[in-house]
């Protein structure tokens, strides 16, 4: 993010990207530059049986702000609710 200051020049696309096999690079697992970037920051977290209260709202069964999410492989806006079988 940038704010009120001068970019570095080098364009976030999918092409843009520092890294390859050998010798272009010591490591092939990421990139600094472009779209796959972020890649480098992400990782994965998981919520097992957090209250609903402490979940951020775009994770809330109720789906309190109305988010298009798949849920079981189908598109919805509707609260994830539970039936007899869960």
């Amino acid at each position: 993010m940038l704010f009120n200051g001068y970019p570095t020049g080098v364009e976030v696309c999918d092409a843009m990207v520092h890294g390859g096999p050998y010798p272009a690079t010591s490591d092939v697992r990421g990139t600094s530059v472009g779209t796959l970037a972020i890649e480098r920051f992400l990782r994965p977290v998981c919520l097992q049986n957090y209250p609903a209260a402490l979940l951020p709202p775009p994770l809330q069964d109720s789906n309190p702000l109305g988010l298009l999410r798949l849920v079981n492989g189908i598109y919805t806006r509707d609260p994830i609710t539970l039936s007899a079988n869960d």
